[in-house]
């Protein structure tokens, strides 16, 4: 799926979520709902001085802010590259919004540095 052809989500859908954003992130949200609801998406990780390396993310999908999302990213079709992280929904559409905003600039499909920092555990 292109992020170009990304839905928005239902405004009932996003109703819930405005509080936890602000400015230009609350403009990206209905899109970031929408993604979310997909429950999956492929892309590219971004190495410094080296390939990319193709990534599938998949995470649970619920309707309320406080519910857990669990986040499952294998990367390069490999079993063993199969990373998980738990985080509450509102801070994981945040990740989403952050990638369709690079997404706009760059024209990638990736998650923020930040997002694998808490990925591969150097966050709490």
């Amino acid at each position: 799926m292109s992020l170009d052809k990304l839905e928005p989500a239902s405004k009932g859908a996003v109703a819930v979520y405005i509080p936890y954003y602000q400015g230009t992130k609350r403009s990206i949200l209905p899109f970031a709902i929408g993604l979310y609801q997909k429950g999956s998406i492929e892309g590219k990780r971004s190495v410094e001085g080296g390939e990319d390396i193709p990534f599938v993310a998949t995470w649970s999908v619920s309707t309320l802010p406080s519910d857990l999302s669990r986040c499952r990213v294998q990367f390069d079709g490999n079993a063993e590259l199969s990373y998980e992280v738990m985080m509450p929904n509102f801070e994981f559409i945040g990740c989403l919004i952050d990638m369709l905003i690079h997404f706009k600039k760059a024209r990638r499909t990736d998650f923020s540095k930040k997002f694998y920092r808490k990925l591969l555990n150097y966050e709490s």
